[in-house]
């Protein structure tokens, strides 16, 4: 699903561009090829064209789609201790983010009009489409603060004379459209999740918007596309040790604090160090990993207090395995060891 997010003043034109956009898309998905023809062979030379399916579908969000009123975004009437936690403003984010992922696919290709005007919000809104492996691009609509205001006041004037609600161009009220843009940040080209950043002003003629949408094309659709790598912290990973992770993870936590013990009965005390013999990793028996006690006898209970923190840090398996490896007792066993030996060190 190809994310396209509009981003720019209120009243700027973000609306009016989105179905700019919509419309080029739609042309361009009905001009390629489509699914069942870009397959070739005789399939694809016995389908009709009643029955091919286009490469992509086209969706347009939106705050008026979604039913969504300006006056969410509405702080002025708040106490200032309370606008950080606008719970308005959240649900409604809250509703465009679910309507947005109930079409991630790659076959779809997703226009969000609206403000999108915090950067953690964009933030989120690309990653989501990074774990889809699908593009995201920013299409920031530029406009003078003056031009926009003159835009919305004219909203004002209209609605107060007509009393026109609920249509497209319902206005801000004068406090909610001035902090509005006081709290607009800017995409950063310079940010992966602001990257690749399109642009078009106000004044931007046909010709130009069209350049603009071609260039966005190619990199949402296009033959030389980038392509898009999951983070590999999001990349679900399996966990194969002989048996139930957990078990696994509490067993060889287990067997680690069973060694200290013993070895800190013997007449020396380890001599101020417990080697534990890595099992389970094909490396021979004679590797080893080293738990440098502190110059304290370390009991029972500290050491369980620690297992616990340990498991409750590592229960989903996250960092015990390189990418794409296996989980083995003698990975877990080393990470618990250094884990140890990191506590005992910041405790002594």
């Amino acid at each position: 699903m190809p994310l396209v997010i509009l981003s720019g003043l209120p009243t700027s034109g973000k609306s009016t561009r989105a179905k700019q956009l919509y419309d080029y898309l739609a042309e361009r998905i009905a001009g390629s090829p489509s699914g069942t023809e870009a397959q070739g062979g005789a399939a694809a030379s016995t389908t009709t064209a009643t029955t091919t399916t286009p490469a992509y579908r086209l969706h347009l969000i939106s705050d008026d789609a979604l039913s969504i009123s300006r006056a969410v975004y509405d702080l002025s009437a708040l106490p200032a201790h309370t606008r950080s936690a606008n719970a308005s403003e959240k649900d409604a984010r809250a509703a465009i983010y679910g309507a947005v992922k109930r079409v991630l696919s790659p076959r779809d290709i997703v226009v969000l009009d609206g403000l999108n005007y915090i950067k953690g919000w964009r933030y989120q809104l690309a990653c989501e489409a990074k774990n889809f492996r699908t593009p995201s691009v920013v299409l920031q609509i530029g406009c003078s603060v003056d031009q926009a205001r003159s835009v919305n006041e004219a909203r004002l004037q209209r609605h107060a004379q007509q009393g026109e609600t609920g249509d497209a161009e319902e206005p801000y009220s004068v406090a909610n459209w001035d902090n509005l843009v006081f709290r607009y940040e800017e995409p950063n080209p310079m940010t992966r999740w602001d990257s690749p950043l399109f642009a078009l002003t106000w004044d931007d003629d046909a010709a130009q918007t069209r350049a603009v949408f071609d260039k966005l094309w190619e990199a949402v659709a296009g033959e030389n596309r980038k392509e898009v790598r999951p983070n590999q912290v999001s990349v679900q990973r399996g966990n194969d040790g002989g048996g139930d992770f957990l078990y696994m993870l509490d067993r060889e936590t287990q067997d680690v604090v069973k060694r200290i013990l013993d070895a800190q009965k013997e007449p020396a005390g380890g001599n101020g160090e417990v080697r534990i013999p890595l099992r389970g990793n094909g490396s021979g028996s004679d590797s080893v990993v080293v738990v440098e006690l502190p110059g304290k006898t370390v009991g029972l209970a500290q050491l369980q207090r620690l297992r616990r923190a340990f498991m409750g840090l590592n229960r989903g398996g996250i960092g015990l395995e390189s990418a794409g490896g296996h989980l083995t007792g003698a990975r877990i066993q080393e990470s618990f060891v250094g884990y140890l030996n990191d506590a005992f060190e910041k405790e002594g």
